[in-house]
């Protein structure tokens, strides 16, 4: 890419950044939580579940198993029932018994603030690490890529991948990190309110005299 073009594309890069701010002033992680223990709950019960059915289950959930060290003493079966609905529930409750109970044997019942410590628990990649880092300790470790962030990015011509990890390496590359994790909050609601996967809304987009996607469109 030329230097013009370079140029160029920083320009509309930033101009839709200044788009969502204006437009999602005040995303933040739709997953209802008090501490970074539930945040951290929340995300690992979100794999494939929406965000909205998770905060359904999770205040049972909670009020049974406050912190890491009860849940990690929870009966298996008990818990697969409270979280039947998020799917993947057998899975899930593996990952979230063993989790909790890496958290109070190796960090003392505290959930860890370090992308490091908290990619060794069970059921924690880089997305819910992302997350956790993110939301609760304000620390832009990278960037979130879910199924809104990874469609969109790829819409708005800012990757040609479909791998999450590829995607996000090239958001790391091209957005600055102070905006890495509201970019990610705010691709999220834009995806569920007009960038949608099945007929997105480009004729009401604001983005659209941005988005090469849009433009394909019209041919």
């Amino acid at each position: 890419m030329r230097g013009s073009q370079v140029q160029k594309e920083g320009v509309r890069t930033s101009e839709i950044l200044a788009r969502l701010d204006e437009n999602f002033p005040d995303a933040e992680c739709a997953l209802v939580h008090k501490d970074s223990y539930q945040l951290l709950v929340a995300t690992i019960l979100s794999a494939q579940c929406t965000d909205a059915r998770v905060n359904m289950v999770t205040p049972d959930l909670f009020g049974k198993y406050p912190d890491a060290e009860s849940l990690s003493k929870a009966d298996p079966e008990e818990l697969q029932e409270l979280i039947r609905s998020t799917g993947f529930f057998r899975n899930k409750a593996r990952n979230l018994l063993k989790a909790s109970l890496k958290i109070v044997e190796d960090f003392d019942g505290d959930v860890p603030d370090s992308l490091e410590n908290l990619i060794q628990l069970p059921g924690v990649a880089r997305k819910t690490a992302n997350v956790v880092l993110g939301t609760w300790y304000r620390v832009a470790s990278g960037v979130v890529v879910d199924t809104h962030v990874g469609r969109i990015s790829k819409r708005l011509g800012f990757t040609a991948h479909k791998d999450p990890v590829k995607i996000e390496k090239d958001l790391i590359e091209l957005l600055p990190q102070e905006r890495w994790i509201s970019f990610a909050h705010q691709l999220i609601l834009f995806g569920r309110s007009t960038c949608k996967a099945q007929r997105p809304r480009c004729s009401e987009c604001f983005l659209a005299d941005l988005c090469p996607y849009f433009g394909s469109q019209e041919q």
